[in-house]
């Protein structure tokens, strides 16, 4: 038995904003409460989008003030700015910050419980605002998932609040919206990206439908990501990438991560690293910790993403996808040390309480983590 749930519709390819037109008009929208950040909207990755909104008579109310990596805090500041705005449409542009804030939003304004009641108890959420969501990276997947991830400061950690309440009612992938990404955001988005794929394959919870977007996925992200990254106007690697991001993220929904992301969010929470990052330095080995439990699946997604493999054994081929993981990061200049952010061994000890307690992804890995195995594994990633 499987089930899976995504958005109910997906518009995709250069200039594909412009469909925002057809959904207002088809739904007779008069108002879109649009999300985004302050660095979006400066560049400019809103004009298109309000154009077309306002050519067709809908009244835009931006709400720019989505701060990267929010906490509850600053998820609840948004929503209390927003708290009297009436909108028939929620838009949402930007990374995966933006996107898990504008979430948020789509069930709690007007809402009579909050984002700390949420973070307790998220099967309280309700969809009260239709959304479409246009993301400006190429990793986070957001835009598919039902999970909005918020740091919790009074545990420098992360949670992630789910619930199908939270999955998008649409979706734009338009590459020109990543078509001058920072080559640095193309890195870091697109291993996690990659991560999503990967880990929801080799996950206790895959199933028949999360394996298929799982598999499509990183065949679209191990041929583009390195593309991606050193050609900038390479805008067909940057929509498979966009793509495959978004497969990944419908595979979450399926299936769910691992290990990588447990071990992440106490990097992001307390030390304020990257999400993309902090998966990207923990990618391969986790991956190498875990290969023995999943050879079967790491030859899976070698047979799709290297068919020239095919003669190769299950063993050489679950180390050829570790190997091709900890490739990608270092050809894209991700750093691959914690020390490089100033942590060291003396922090080992909050990091092994802080990730054991990420059990929400951590009942998803093959290989049960020890105390002492969650330890060896940041230990490796400072020394």
């Amino acid at each position: 038995m499987a089930d899976l749930q995504i958005p109910s519709a997906v518009h995709a390819g250069a200039g594909s904003i412009d469909f925002l037109g057809t959904i207002v008009k088809r739904d007779n929208v008069k108002k879109v409460l649009l999300f985004t950040d302050k660095g979006i909207r400066s560049a400019g990755l809103c004009d298109r989008a309000v154009q077309v909104l306002e050519e067709n008579g809908v009244t835009v109310q931006i709400f720019d003030g989505v701060v990267p990596e929010p906490s509850t805090y600053d998820v609840d500041k948004v929503i209390k700015e927003a708290a009297n705005a009436r909108g028939d449409l929620i838009v949402a542009i930007g990374g995966g910050s933006t996107m898990d804030t504008a979430k948020l939003a789509g069930v709690l304004i007007g809402a009579d419980y909050t984002v700390f009641d949420l973070v307790n108890d998220p099967s309280l959420a309700r969809k009260r605002v239709r959304s479409v969501f246009i993301p400006t990276t190429c990793g986070t997947g957001s835009e598919a998932t039902l999970n909005a991830i918020v740091a919790i400061p009074e545990e420098s950690s992360k949670k992630g609040i789910v619930n199908p309440a939270l999955i998008p009612d649409e979706v734009i992938l338009d590459v020109n919206m990543i078509a001058k990404l920072p080559k640095s955001i193309v890195a870091a988005t697109g291993v996690d990206a990659l991560a999503h794929c990967v880990e929801c394959y080799t996950s206790n919870k895959a199933t028949v439908l999360s394996n298929e977007y799982a598999r499509a996925g990183a065949r679209l992200i191990f041929s583009s990501i390195e593309k991606a990254y050193n050609c900038p106007d390479d805008l067909e690697a940057k929509m498979n990438m966009m793509l495959g991001a978004f497969y990944g993220g419908v595979a979450i929904t399926g299936s769910g991560t691992t290990a990588v992301h447990a071990l992440s969010y106490p990097l992001g929470g307390k030390f304020h690293i990257a999400h993309g990052v902090s998966n990207a330095i923990l990618f391969a080995k986790v991956m190498e910790f875990n290969r023995d439990a999943c050879v079967k699946e790491l030859a899976e997604l070698c047979d799709t993403v290297n068919p020239a493999m095919a003669a190769s054994s299950a063993d050489e081929k679950s180390r050829y996808i570790v190997s091709r993981i900890a490739e990608i990061v270092k050809n894209t200049e991700i750093p691959v040390s914690l020390k490089k952010f100033g942590i060291t061994s003396g922090d080992l000890d909050f990091l092994v309480t802080a990730g054991s307690q990420q059990q929400r992804l951590l009942v998803n890995n093959r290989k049960t983590l020890s105390l002492d195995d969650i330890r060896s594994i940041y230990q490796s990633v400072i020394d």
